[in-house]
C-alpha cells in the first residue's frame, strides 16, 4: 500500500470522499486508466486479489462482498496468488465478462502498465486495493503523480510511523542501550508500499530517541518463511547483538523473523517485535506461551474491500472522480487490548 502525502483528512474536509476513514482529495481528473461511462444499470464488478488465502485479503474479500450485497451489484473475487501472468489473464477475462469496473491488488508492480492500458482499451474503470500501480512503468515509486492509478488502501508511511513509535516505547521501556541493540527491517523491496511503511517505521523510531541504533534491511518476499530464512542468516553475520527490534512490511515478516530470533535462542524478552497486520500477532498472543511480538498495528481488510467498492460505485453511477487515495483506519493493539477493538483472529 505509495504515499506521496503521509496526511489523514477529517470526514468534514470538503471536496474529498468520506467513506470508511479519512482518504484523499479527488484531482477532478479522469482515472489514468482513461474515460468510463457511466453505468445505467446494475453494476458487475472484478476484485482481483494477490494471495488471496492470506487472511487480511480474505477480510478485504468479505467486506467487498458484503459493501455489494448492501448496494445491490454483482461481484466476483479472484485469488491471483502471487501469479503477476494471471493478472493480465484475469483482467482479461473479467473484461470479456463485461465487468464494469476492476478493482486490482497486483502481485508485481511489473505489470502495471498492461493493466492499465487492457481497461483502457476496453473503457473499462481501473482501481487498485493496498499496492500502487503506475501506468506507465514498471516502478510505481519513480512514477509522475499523473500515472499512479487511483488507490484505496492505507497510508504507509502514516503506518511506518506507528510501529515506529511503539517500538521506540517498547525499546526504551525495556532499557537496552543502542550499542548491544539492532533493528531488522525486513520486506518485499520492489513493493512501494513496503519500502513507505519502512521509511515510516525508521523516521519515527529515530525522533522517538532511537537515532543510535543500527538497522538491518533484510529483503524478503514478505511471507513468514522468507522471513524466517532471511534473518536467520541475517544472525549468523551479526554475532554478539543481545537485543532486536523487528518491524516489517506486514505480520508475515515480522513474525518470521521473530521466529527465527526465537529459534536461534534469542529470549522473547530480548525481541521488540511490532507487526502490522495483527492477524498473526494475535496468535501469538492466544497461544499463553511468551512470544518476541509485543505488539502490532490492526489493519481491517474488511474495511478496504468495502471502500474499494464503494468508491468504485460512485465513480460508475454517479460520475464521482476518484480520489487519488482513499485511507482506512488503523488501531495498534497488544496482547492486553486487542480483544477490546473488536478484532477476531482466526
Amino acid at each position: 500500500m505509495s504515499i506521496r502525502r503521509n496526511r489523514v483528512l477529517s470526514a468534514a474536509v470538503l471536496g474529498c470522499v468520506t467513506l470508511v476513514g479519512a482518504v484523499g482529495c479527488s484531482t477532478g481528473q479522469e482515472s489514468s486508466s482513461g474515460p468510463v461511462a457511466k453505468v445505467d444499470g446494475k453494476v458487475s464488478l472484478t476484485y482481483l486479489q494477490k494471495q488471496g488465502d492470506q487472511e487480511y485479503f480474505v477480510g478485504e474479500a468479505a467486506g467487498a462482498k458484503a459493501k455489494a450485497a448492501e448496494l445491490g451489484i454483482d461481484l466476483k473475487v479472484v485469488n491471483l496468488g502471487n501469479d503477476a501472468n494471471k493478472t493480465v489473464s484475469e483482467v482479461q477475462s473479467a473484461i470479456a465478462r463485461k465487468s464494469n469496473g476492476l478493482i486490482v491488488v497486483v502481485p508485481d508492480p511489473a505489470v502495471g502498465p498492461q493493466v492499465v492500458q487492457t481497461a483502457k482499451d476496453a473503457g473499462v474503470a481501473l482501481l487498485t486495493s493496498d499496492d500502487q500501480i503506475c501506468a506507465t512503468g514498471p516502478a510505481p515509486a519513480s512514477c509522475g503523480k499523473g500515472d499512479l492509478v487511483a488507490r484505496v488502501g492505507f497510508s504507509g508511511e502514516q503506518m511506518g510511523g506507528e510501529v515506529g513509535k511503539r517500538a521506540a516505547a517498547e525499546f526504551k521501556k525495556a532499557g537496552w542501550s543502542a550499542a548491544d541493540t539492532r533493528i531488522i527491517s525486513a520486506w518485499k523491496q520492489d513493493v512501494t508500499v513496503c519500502g513507505d511503511r519502512i521509511k515510516g517505521a525508521k523516521a519515527a523510531f529515530a525522533a522517538a530517541g532511537g537515532a543510535d541504533v543500527k538497522n538491518i534491511d533484510v529483503a524478503t518476499d514478505n511471507t513468514p518463511t522468507g522471513a524466517q530464512d532471511k534473518t536467520a542468516a541475517t544472525l549468523t553475520a551479526n554475532p554478539g547483538v543481545k537485543h532486536w527490534v523487528v518491524w516489517g512490511c506486514n505480520d508475515e515478516n515480522v513474525q518470521g523473523s521473530v521466529t527465527a530470533l526465537q529459534n536461534a535462542g534469542v529470549s522473547p524478552d530480548d525481541i521488540d517485535g511490532v507487526g502490522l497486520g495483527a492477524y498473526l500477532a494475535c496468535k501469538d498472543w492466544t497461544s499463553g506461551k511468551p512470544s518476541g511480538m509485543k505488539a502490532a498495528l490492526f489493519i481491517n481488510g474488511k474495511d478496504v474491500g468495502a471502500l474499494a467498492v464503494q468508491t468504485m460505485v460512485d465513480k460508475l453511477k454517479n460520475g464521482k472522480d476518484f480520489p487519488v487515495e482513499a485511507f482506512a483506519p488503523t488501531t495498534m493493539v497488544d496482547a492486553s487490548t486487542w480483544q477490546s477493538t473488536g478484532m477476531t483472529c482466526s
